[in-house]
């Protein structure tokens, strides 16, 4: 029998209970845990905290709808990101900031089927908000914002 190091065999048995299919509770822990996090950060944090104050319930609500329509198409949420984030100051760095969280929380909560979609979709919608706010290297030039950062 090979030997194992304990934190090895620790980490296979952590990693096999880990959800591998989306539900609306794996939505609701990553969500809250997720933006738990986000509140934290010293980058990303001061965007959302000068947008919501204390206003997070609500925002969690509409964030549990939007990755729930994104992941199960349950057509819960009805916003507009693109609008809703177009007056923030937001730059590359802050996309990378917050994908690497993002990324960072799904790789805790779940594996297979769930963790590639979740990163999948996480990374396809930077990439359209980066593009829709002439952002970063996949901005279209288009006038009106820098693209800079």
């Amino acid at each position: 029998m090979p030997s194992q190091k304990a934190g090895e065999h620790f980490s296979e048995q952590s990693s096999a209970a880990l959800p591998e299919r989306i539900s609306e509770e794996l939505i609701a822990q990553l969500v809250d845990t997720f933006y738990g996090r986000v509140r934290l950060d010293p980058l990303i944090g001061p965007i959302f905290l000068d947008k919501l104050g204390d206003d997070w319930d609500a925002h969690l609500a509409k964030l549990r709808d939007f990755w729930s329509s994104v992941t199960l198409m349950s057509g819960r949420y009805r916003g507009k990101p693109q609008q809703v984030h177009m007056p923030l100051p937001l730059q590359m760095q802050h996309f990378e900031r917050w994908l690497a969280l993002f990324e960072q929380t799904v790789t805790e909560l779940c594996t297979g089927p769930a963790r590639f979609l979740f990163i999948d979709r996480a990374r396809r919608i930077a990439d359209s908000l980066q593009i829709s706010l002439n952002i970063g290297p996949k901005a279209l030039a288009l006038p009106g914002r820098s693209t800079s950062g």
